[in-house]
């Protein structure tokens, strides 16, 4: 556990319970934050940054379920722990697919129930902390992330175009010391080449027309925080040639100006191209490409983790699912297979934007495969289309299934049995048959 105590938020509405827990919280060195309704919980989770959350499912306002969810789409979301009575289980082991740590019934022992607390409470560097993916391609990215979140080396992360370049530098920001700090993205791409170097390093009044006051630039707007540059293989020459400057010299001058400015923020670049390959064609500079690439970072796209494509979904009908004038139920498991067989070109990116539309659009209650996939709508059984026997299909549904738990609990083998809500020796014999294994 870190020097300074974590902050637990315990979201209780039993005033004896709620007592009860915090004192003994506070007896083990936590500081609590404790609420007795979902919206103030909703409110203070918004504002402060918890080590985690301990909640109740069922809230006099919000249920907990509602405040996980509102959690969830913060960067910086705090990992859940629910307790529950048995009449919740089926809702608590729902939202642990859904990305929860973890689940308490009661009435439990306060022993187990604070070392599953301090399971959660792991410092960022070793934590798992689940926010990227649960597969263990994701797991490695994300325990990578954490490791060089302690560092000030400059980062280069690659990947193909919507694989999450832009999330992954937002969890590396969240988890460093420069958290409360900017994060400042930019996109290489998107701004005009005559205005990129003013955007970048700002201008002083007068330094050309139309110059009628003094720009801060996203370089100084970034302060001690993280400077972003998504899309950095699209820069010009000339201000390869700057930047380069602004990492050896940790200073810059603001495009009219005379006055050297302190740079004390750090560098985090993205690319989907191969700037070894832009070296050799002239178009990227070599020295520069060393400078940005102290720790490169590759994520895998979407095909090579499908494990994460129902947590994706999950994750994404929560956002989308819980908007205004939406009254879907959730997703159905056709949906769930069409979007395992699909490609998925454009990645966790293309995922989104397709459920975005499929919530939007929806016919029924659950979303189908014609939701997600309008332009196969009709299609019987196209060349596109796998069929196995039944009990083949059953088969590997179960196995995805069980490889989904063990990724979320890290192997742990009680965990994810009841994740699962079945034994520990069920499971056991089931992975048996289907020869898979806890240790990956």
């Amino acid at each position: 556990m870190s020097h300074e105590a974590p902050v637990i938020g315990l979201v209780e509405d039993d005033p004896i319970m709620g007592e009860s827990l915090a004192q003994r919280l506070a007896l083990e060195g936590m500081k609590v934050r404790w609420w007795r309704t979902g919206r103030e919980a909703v409110t203070d989770i918004r504002r402060t940054r918890f080590g985690a959350i301990v909640c109740d499912i069922r809230l006099p306002d919000l249920d907990g379920e509602a405040v996980f969810r509102e959690a969830v789409q913060l960067p910086q979301a705090p990992p859940f722990l629910f307790v529950t009575g048995h009449g919740d289980i089926d809702q608590a082991v729902r939202l642990m697919r859904s990305g929860a740590a973890d689940y308490v019934t009661k009435p439990f022992e306060m022993d187990d129930f604070l070392m599953r607390l301090g399971d959660l409470l792991q410092p960022a560097s070793t934590a798992d902390a689940g926010l990227l993916g649960i597969s263990p391609a994701i797991r490695q990215v994300e325990a990578l992330l954490c490791r060089v979140a302690r560092l000030s080396s400059n980062v280069l992360v690659t990947g193909e175009t919507g694989t999450g370049k832009d999330v992954a530098a937002r969890f590396l920001h969240a988890q460093s010391g420069r958290a409360t700090s900017p994060f400042v993205a930019v996109n290489c791409a998107a701004i005009p080449a005559d205005l990129m170097e003013s955007e970048l390093f700002g201008h002083e009044r007068g330094a050309f027309t139309g110059a009628a006051q003094r720009h801060l630039g996203y370089v100084e707007r970034a302060g001690e925080g993280t400077l972003f540059l998504d899309e950095i293989g699209e820069l010009r020459l000339d201000l390869q040639a700057k930047l380069l400057r602004l990492i050896e010299g940790r200073t810059f001058q603001r495009v009219g100006g005379e006055r050297e400015i302190a740079f004390r923020g750090r560098i985090v670049c993205a690319t989907n191209a191969d700037l070894a390959q832009r070296v050799a064609n002239g178009q990227f500079r070599e020295d520069l490409l060393y400078r940005i690439n102290v720790v490169s970072i590759r994520l895998p796209p979407l095909r090579e983790h499908p494990d994460d494509i129902p947590w994706l979904m999950e994750r994404f009908f929560a956002e989308f699912g819980t908007r205004p004038g939406t009254s879907l139920k959730g997703i159905g498991a056709l949906a769930e297979e069409a979007a395992l067989l699909h490609p998925w070109p454009g990645n966790a990116r293309e995922l989104r934007n397709r459920m975005e539309r499929a919530v939007a659009l929806a016919l029924g209650p659950w979303l189908m495969p014609g939701d997600l996939f309008p332009e196969h709508a009709g299609e019987s059984n196209g060349a596109s289309t796998r069929i196995g026997s039944l009990e083949a299909a059953r088969q590997d549904a179960e196995k995805r299934h069980i490889l989904r738990a063990l990724a979320a609990t890290g192997g742990e083998l009680s965990a994810a049995a009841r994740l699962l809500a079945v034994g520990r020796t069920t499971l056991w014999e089931k992975m048996r048959r289907l020869g898979l294994s806890n240790d990956g």
